[in-house]
């Protein structure tokens, strides 16, 4: 089979493609033919041995894809060959065919195409999780979504409007911001614009926003964090501007707000029934129509390095996806 493989450390570009042999599925695993496989900005940092999973080398980055089952290990009970399903591999999924634990595997219905649905549950997973159970958010509160055009961030955009939310997006330009619109955000402010804490005052009558949902770090943390709300949450998500930022912190203490981490890979690991009822509150919605995956570029196999460094120049819009012929 074709994988994908990170042989040494480094950027996209360092990446190869070559022929391996296909995996055999052991006890409580299962081998997955993959159709599609999400890329997602983790991705670009487990190359780079700058992530908390550190697979031993070779390995093929893409913790997200969506396949048929191949084949099924020993005490695997819920799935069967044939099954059209979801999974969370942590890495892996830039090949052909991927071996994962069971526990890690959803079934899916036939309705969704392989695209969206290797394309749904990390975004989406992830910022559920943030807004529902750590920032846990209440009807009528406001949300400022940092990085809103990227993949977590239009999912929490379009999460926190369904949850009953009033949105502001904040991107880096107009194109991006229009996308945010595109998808219910309520307000846009571009933080490209040195005055963007006022526009965000402004629009909250200089209340302050109740919960900053920050995937990007940088230098925007600290306005945002001085933009909140008394009792307000700041939920830290990431740092796709690449730097992890040092806040002052007697400004959790003058706005009597918490900061909050929001790790969802490992919420999913050690809160397993939580995690299972969040993902099926999120495929209802899916089915309704009421959320979905925006996917700005789709790549071949053979193109993963050019997906992952669209995501590291800030290209895309959504998500990006690998598709396997």
């Amino acid at each position: 089979m074709k994988a994908v493989l990170c042989k040494q450390h480094g950027l996209p570009d360092t990446l190869v493609v070559e022929d391996i042999p296909s995996p055999k599925a052991g006890a409580k695993q299962v081998v997955i033919t993959v159709k599609a496989c999400g890329v997602n900005f983790p991705d670009t940092l487990i190359i780079q041995n700058k992530y908390q999973f550190k697979p031993e080398l070779p390995f093929s980055p893409g913790g997200e894809v969506a396949g048929i089952i191949k084949e099924v290990g020993e005490g695997v009970s819920h799935l069967n060959v044939g099954d059209t399903v979801i999974a969370m591999t942590g890495w892996g999924g830039f090949a052909e065919e991927v071996l994962t634990d069971a526990s890690r595997v959803f079934p899916v219905p036939p309705v969704f195409d392989f695209k969206t649905a290797a394309t749904f549950a990390y975004v989406f997973g992830t910022s559920y999780h943030a807004l529902k159970d750590r920032a846990q958010l209440k009807e009528g509160e406001t949300v400022l979504v940092l990085g809103a055009s990227g993949g977590v961030g239009l999912a929490a955009v379009q999460l926190a409007k369904v949850m009953g939310a009033k949105v502001i997006a904040a991107a880096s330009t107009e194109a991006k911001l229009a996308v945010c619109s595109q998808y219910g955000a309520d307000a846009i402010v571009n933080y490209s614009d040195d005055n963007w804490r006022e526009q965000v005052k402004v629009l909250t009558e200089g209340k302050g926003v109740d919960v900053v949902y920050d995937a990007v770090g940088g230098h925007y943390a600290e306005p945002a964090l001085r933009s909140m709300a008394w009792n307000g949450r700041y939920l830290v998500v990431g740092f796709a501007a690449g730097d992890i930022p040092k806040i002052p912190l007697n400004l959790p203490l003058l706005k009597g707000c918490a900061v909050v981490g929001v790790f969802w890979g490992e919420f999913a690991t050690r809160q397993k029934k939580d995690n299972q009822a969040n993902m099926m509150q999120l495929f209802g919605w899916l089915m309704q129509g009421k959320i979905k995956p925006h996917i700005s570029a789709e790549y071949p196999l053979e193109q993963a390095s050019q997906a992952l460094n669209d995501l590291l120049e800030r290209k895309a819009t959504g998500k990006v996806v690998l598709v396997v012929d």
